[in-house]
């Protein structure tokens, strides 16, 4: 995913993530942040694995 494109997700989540923070559901707001990172760092690795294994196929 481009850093851009986090970027802007993050900015058009700020203000309901930080409406639950204001109303005491800070854990709701972190929670919901760390599944948005774990859905960008798994689409990372299989990017990075895809490009290895291509890289290996190449080399062999």
């Amino acid at each position: 995913m481009k850093v851009s494109h986090v970027i802007i997700a993050l900015i058009i989540f700020a203000w309901p993530l930080y409406y639950l923070y204001e109303i005491q559901l800070g854990a709701i707001s972190f929670l919901l942040l760390a599944i948005f990172f774990l859905v960008i760092t798994i689409k990372e690795t299989k990017k990075f694995k895809e490009k290895k294994n291509s890289n290996d196929k190449e080399s062999e």
